[in-house]
């Protein structure tokens, strides 16, 4: 608590240099201390007070945020799209090249994106496999991808139009059904006694 003082005699001396205000005599060993002072900002000792709540705001609050790489700029972002968009076309001329009565592909909208969280719960609950094979199923998967849905849902809210609104809240009330089908399928199974192993012939 001794360096407080220190600090407030030192940024009142500056602000009374400065600004030519009342002038209190220092003692002399106090001019050393100037150093960590200059660092502070002008305004006063209540901004030295204030510097450690900064450092402590990112351990008590958003580590999280902390340890994530600075965003790119909107120059950088710039730049990345133009190259992007440039490899796709070529990946497009070389498709073409290949197959000549190829059209273009239709541009990817909102839709494509429903369409493929739609189809990859289906897949994760069962659906799509081959006939005669059991169907694999990654039902902690497929919640996963039912709760993005609903994230989607959610973040998109009243900045959709009535189809996009209209058809994503079909695919997730469609995929929500059939979780609770499996799911109690699941648990009816669990419930069932273990049957025993069929006895060979002798």
């Amino acid at each position: 608590m001794s360096d407080t003082p220190k600090f407030e005699v030192i940024d009142r001396r500056r602000m009374k240099a400065e600004e030519e205000q009342e002038s209190k005599p220092a003692p002399a060993p106090e001019p050393a201390p100037a150093a960590p002072a200059s660092t502070a900002p002008a305004p006063g000792p209540r901004l030295v007070v204030s510097e450690p709540k900064p450092e402590a705001a990112p351990e008590t609050g958003e580590e999280e945020a902390a340890d994530l790489p600075p965003a790119p700029t909107a120059d950088e972002i710039r730049q990345q799209k133009l190259a992007y968009d440039a490899a796709s076309q070529r990946l497009e001329d070389l498709i073409r090249a290949q197959n000549p009565g190829m059209g273009a592909p239709p541009p990817v909208g909102f839709e494509n994106l429903v369409q493929q969280f739609y189809i990859s719960a289906m897949i994760q609950m069962g659906a799509g496999g081959q006939e005669g094979q059991r169907p694999r199923v990654d039902i902690l998967g497929a919640r996963t991808t039912i709760d993005l849905l609903g994230v989607l849902a959610e973040k998109t809210q009243g900045r959709l139009s009535e189809a996009e609104e209209r058809m994503l809240q079909t695919v997730l009330s469609d995929v929500r059904l059939a979780f609770l089908e499996l799911t109690s399928m699941i648990s009816l199974q669990a419930m069932q006694p273990p049957q025993p192993p069929p006895q060979g012939k002798r």
